[in-house]
């Protein structure tokens, strides 16, 4: 073990190395079709082994967020909700083929045995996994110090969390899964989405107290109280539980001393803004991010995505953010745009941008929407006008709580665009997903606000239940 040891003393993620992470992680995890069919480690180095060191211990937690950066529904690559989600709603226009895995998302039509609705579902199931493992394993730790032990257990529960608040939104009731025990997860029952949300809820408050307020690098890689905070303000919004998203929302809000307001719109999706709460580094020293790999094209047509005209045409006169966060690319044939949050396509001397996963404008938006929903007009309007005041627009001219969430539903479409789907949310939250989606998407069916489950998942385990409507 000293060599594993001396490779993993920095706790930062990013600087682990990847091959040994796989290593340590598949000591009790395998990469498995379904999380139904997750298998007892074959090595002989039991996945409890991995808990006598924290500088292993660390390693196979940092794997869980490599994974996460890399693959299922966070990821910034194509097969991420950023993508995927942006081609489901009106935020992206799709120019591949149409045997182009995007462009069922694009059309809305997805089928059950779509490979990337299985992928995003397998690979959520996985991390879930994952964090089970990590739980079970530092509860049974004694080798490792309680420090050590609580903090990576606050960090797994919080991805446990985030991961199954991510599923239910897509696929409606899901499995709750808190074991690695394949007895019970082969056999595992869908719960409803409120459910879902209460366990959610549950696991972010035993996250808390096991995290520490500060963070353990500069870099805001590792989730710390503050992030679970940040997520937990989101949750309490979507549950409808306005008044503690209000209360957490303020807590990032009024801590000035960790973040500070970023005033220009150049500096926001930079590494080090002081907007962000939680972010994923790169894969390795230079690298930025997958969204600008994914996103940025430098020539007309696109070759597979660009910002759809109805995002184009929502911005208003003067919006800093079209200029800033969108970039026009022109010949003979036509305009088009990409997403231009993410500045940085290629590698550079060192990273400059990662990939955000929290930043402190979602919680001006999530107390705003909570102000308004409990009819603290003025409230509501002060964080609302925060936002468009840094984009360069008057402040809002709504009165009524009716009108200010709308206008905040407006704003979010432009503040959150390509950013893990938050429109559909958005629309689903609302109530307006037939409304606004039927008007720019032809394949659009009321029945598209769920995904279909794998048909997979429902030939292995019978339990999961019927298939989503439509489907």
């Amino acid at each position: 073990m000293k060599n594993i040891k001396a490779k993993f003393i920095n706790r930062n993620y990013r600087k682990l190395l990847f091959p040994l992470q796989c290593f340590v992680l598949s000591l009790f995890i395998t990469q498995c079709e379904s999380f139904n069919d997750v298998d007892l480690p074959n090595s002989q180095l039991t996945g409890q082994a991995v808990f006598e060191s924290t500088t292993t211990a660390n390693a196979a937690m940092a794997h869980i967020y490599a994974s996460l950066r890399d693959s299922g529904l966070l990821t910034g690559n194509s097969n991420g909700l950023s993508n995927q989600l942006g081609h489901y709603t009106d935020e992206l226009a799709f120019y591949g083929a149409s045997s182009h895995f995007s462009a069922a998302f694009s059309n809305n039509s997805l089928i059950p045995s779509d490979l990337n609705v299985r992928s995003i579902w397998n690979d959520s199931y996985n991390q879930i996994y994952a964090c089970n493992a990590i739980i079970e394993g530092v509860r049974n730790a004694p080798l490792l110090p309680v420090g050590d032990r609580e903090r990576l257990e606050g960090e797994a529960l919080f991805v446990r969390a985030l991961v199954h608040f991510y599923l239910a939104n897509l696929y409606g009731p899901v499995p709750y899964i808190t074991t690695t025990d394949y007895s019970v997860t082969r056999s595992a029952t869908r719960v409803p989405v409120d459910v879902v949300y209460q366990n959610v809820t549950t696991d972010l408050l035993a996250a808390l107290p096991l995290l520490s307020d500060t963070y353990s690098n500069p870099e805001r890689v590792i989730p710390n109280r503050k992030v679970v905070q940040a997520f937990l303000s989101r949750v309490y919004l979507y549950s409808g539980v306005y008044d503690q998203a209000i209360a957490s929302a303020s807590i990032l809000i009024d801590d000035t001393a960790t973040f500070q307001w970023e005033s220009d719109l150049n500096d926001v999706f930079l590494k080090d803004a002081s907007t962000t709460i939680w972010q994923f580094s790169p894969s390795l020293a230079g690298s930025n991010t997958l969204e600008a790999t994914n996103f940025i094209f430098n020539a007309g047509p696109p070759p597979l995505v660009a910002l759809s005209p109805a995002l184009m045409t929502a911005f208003e006169p003067g919006d800093i953010r079209k200029s800033v966060w969108t970039k026009e690319i022109s010949n003979d044939n036509g305009t088009w745009y990409h997403a231009f949050k993410y500045k940085q396509n290629a590698a550079t001397a060192s990273s400059v941008e990662y990939s955000i996963v929290l930043r402190l404008a979602e919680q001006y938006l999530i107390r705003a929407e909570a102000y308004a929903r409990l009819g603290a007009i003025e409230a509501a309007k002060n964080d609302l006008d925060l936002i468009r005041a840094t984009a360069g627009l008057p402040a809002t001219s709504a009165e009524s709580a009716d009108d200010i969430l709308s206008a905040i539903l407006q704003e979010r479409k432009i503040e959150f665009f390509t950013e893990h789907g938050h429109r559909f949310f958005d629309l689903k939250r609302y109530g307006r997903l037939d409304i606004d989606l039927s008007l720019v998407k032809p394949g659009w069916d009321t029945t598209d606000a769920l995904w279909p489950l794998p048909e997979t998942e429902l030939l292995t385990n019978p339990n999961l239940g019927n298939q989503n409507p439509g489907y």
